[in-house]
């Protein structure tokens, strides 16, 4: 009985003393949308695609032709990927959904993504898909005309969605968020749920 007491209180110890992970990102547990695009490889795509792999993806609203956040975002995610090892890496899929589909072409798409990252994705679609998918994921963007020398800009959300394998936004990284090593973390922490 004393034993068995003993391992009672060392099992209750190991669990209390067990530290549990603070998320880095903003939690948000909200349902993801399942969006239907066209990839930079011409095939139409659904984000449950991906999903279904169990596979992690980042998310980014953004085009080709920002002069700096999308830079920034897709430079950050490809450090996360390479803090994170091989297997690690082959469960997390990071999809750029373009918000300017008049100039972001296939081939424009598939130069510019996967420079950053050779696995990364570039999506696009018609018009209205794209507002959808923003809509859902309460992105914003706006086109500003007369901005620059290819004719505008477009002010957009620049928020690093993280969807989970159960279909679920679980973390926001905000750009004041955007710390490689500590999104890695995020990732590594959830795909041992996965």
């Amino acid at each position: 009985m004393r034993i068995l007491t003993y391992l009672i209180t060392l099992v209750f110890l190991l669990v209390a003393c067990k530290k549990e992970h603070t998320f880095y990102g903003h939690l948000y547990d909200a349902p993801a949308y399942d969006f239907e695009l066209t990839s930079q490889d011409g095939k139409r795509v659904k984000l449950s695609d991906y999903l279904r792999e169990k596979k992690i993806v980042l998310l980014f609203f953004g085009y080709t032709f920002c002069p700096d956040v999308c830079p920034t975002a897709l430079t950050t995610m490809a450090e996360v990927m390479k803090n994170l090892n091989e297997k690690e890496r082959e469960r997390v899929q990071v999809l750029f959904i373009s918000v300017d589909p008049e100039r972001d072409t296939l081939q424009q798409l598939k130069s510019y993504v996967p420079f950053f990252y050779p696995t990364f994705v570039g999506l696009t679609g018609s018009p209205k898909e794209i507002e959808k998918t923003a809509r859902e994921y309460k992105a914003y963007y706006r086109k500003v005309e007369g901005e620059s020398k290819g004719g505008y800009l477009i002010d957009h959300t620049a928020t690093i969605y993280l969807i989970t394998p159960d279909g679920k936004i679980k973390l926001l990284y905000t750009p004041a968020k955007q710390e490689p090593k500590k999104m890695a973390e995020d990732i590594q922490y959830l795909l041992k749920s996965f």
